[in-house]
């Protein structure tokens, strides 16, 4: 099987050469935009190359208001900063993602609470939330806390992993009747939807991610989605280093954070939405190839879920055994065909390993399972 999978790959990319796991793709406007920013000169955050970035992004997404950022990161840790969490206090999110959900919750100064995840989301589960606040939960005068710690818990954080839509209306159901903000990550998922509403727009704030390897990139870079006027105010103003304005006076009254996205990455990124909609479809053709190959094989192949609909950032597959992925891991690689493993648990971390979490066996057999195999866009 692996040796036909190669050919495959190979015969839907149509290369005999190294194939990354998802590579950018730059066949539009790209370097005249770039080479127009230059020549105004406006290439840091004054930029109108950053209005018109954060203007597609409303005009794809539906949010009503977008902050675009130096990335992803910054994007989660000002969201929650905006929110008011900070030291002693608790983040729920899962223990399946990428390390930078985790880093922007510390940087705050609190601390993850791990919650399992789906097995057909691969992202946050509702059922499991929900069990984990009538377990630990307690509400005093309105306010949320961990009934083992002693410590609030803040706000939660799920996230859409590998672009397909977590369960986010049962989620922000759950939230509210504990009181409890949400934050969305919605790195990964820029195009994906649910019940056709944009994921990333569920919620107070979301935040996007838009990274040399995401679908759409900008080098760097990330945004804040929401449609609170006056918190799209307050995030644009932490994130340009809380300046007061003024012609000349160098005034600033709270904490802020030079989070500032560059025009010139902000022109990359006018380009690449340009060509979003066609690198999406073209991402479920691909997507929609896989399934079928893998239709008549022993490997379960993660599909949408009915409900929804998904960009297929990265494809994946899920494995009979651990055994089975690390050599389809070590044979694809060798081959020039690019695959990986989902992220490792965050609880495996030694940082994190003593972190509050109660049962998170299914984010454990996805990491031993799970494989990511190539889904560039080839538009």
């Amino acid at each position: 099987m692996y040796k036909d999978f190669v050919n495959f790959v190979r015969e839907v990319y149509q290369s005999g050469d190294f194939i990354p796991l998802h590579g950018p793709v730059f066949a539009g406007n790209e370097k005249k935009y770039i080479c127009d920013a230059i020549d105004t000169t406006f290439v840091s955050s004054v930029s109108e190359y950053v209005d018109q970035f954060e203007q597609k992004l409303c005009e794809f997404t539906g949010a009503g208001y977008a902050i675009s950022v130096v990335n992803g990161t910054a994007a989660i840790h000002l969201a929650l900063h905006s929110l008011g969490v900070g030291a002693s206090d608790e983040v729920i999110t899962q223990p399946l993602t990428f390390v930078a959900t985790c880093n922007a919750i510390v940087y705050t100064g609190a601390q993850p609470i791990f919650v399992d995840v789906d097995w057909d989301t691969m992202g946050l589960s509702p059922d499991r939330l929900e069990s984990f606040l009538e377990s630990h939960g307690q509400i005093k005068a309105g306010v949320t806390f961990n009934r083992i710690t002693g410590k609030r818990i803040a706000a939660c954080l799920p996230m859409h992993t590998f672009g397909h839509p977590v369960r986010i209306h049962e989620i922000v159901k759950i939230c509210e009747k504990w009181n409890i903000p949400v934050v969305e990550d919605a790195a990964e998922s820029i195009g994906s939807t649910c019940l056709n509403q944009h994921c990333g727009t569920f919620t107070t704030i979301g935040v996007m991610s838009f990274n040399g390897n995401k679908i759409i990139t900008t080098g760097g870079g990330g945004a804040l989605l929401t449609d609170d006027g006056e918190l799209a105010g307050k995030l644009k103003f932490l994130s340009t280093t809380a300046k007061n304005p003024h012609v000349w006076k160098y005034r600033h009254d709270e904490l802020g954070f030079n989070y500032r996205m560059p025009g010139l990455n902000a022109a990359l990124g006018c380009a690449q939405m340009e060509q979003l909609s066609d690198k999406i479809q073209d991402k479920r053709q691909i997507a929609k190839a896989y399934g079928n190959f893998f239709a008549s094989q022993s490997y379960d192949f993660v599909h949408e879920r009915e409900d929804c609909y998904a960009n297929y950032w990265l494809n994946t597959l899920i494995m009979p055994n651990e055994e089975d992925k690390d050599a389809f891991l070590e044979y694809t690689n060798k081959q020039g065909i690019m695959t990986r493993p989902a992220w490792d648990p965050m609880h495996f971390h030694d940082r994190f390993s003593s972190n509050p979490g109660v049962d998170l066996g299914v984010s454990e057999d996805l990491y031993r399972r799970a494989v990511n195999i190539p889904s560039s866009s080839r538009v």
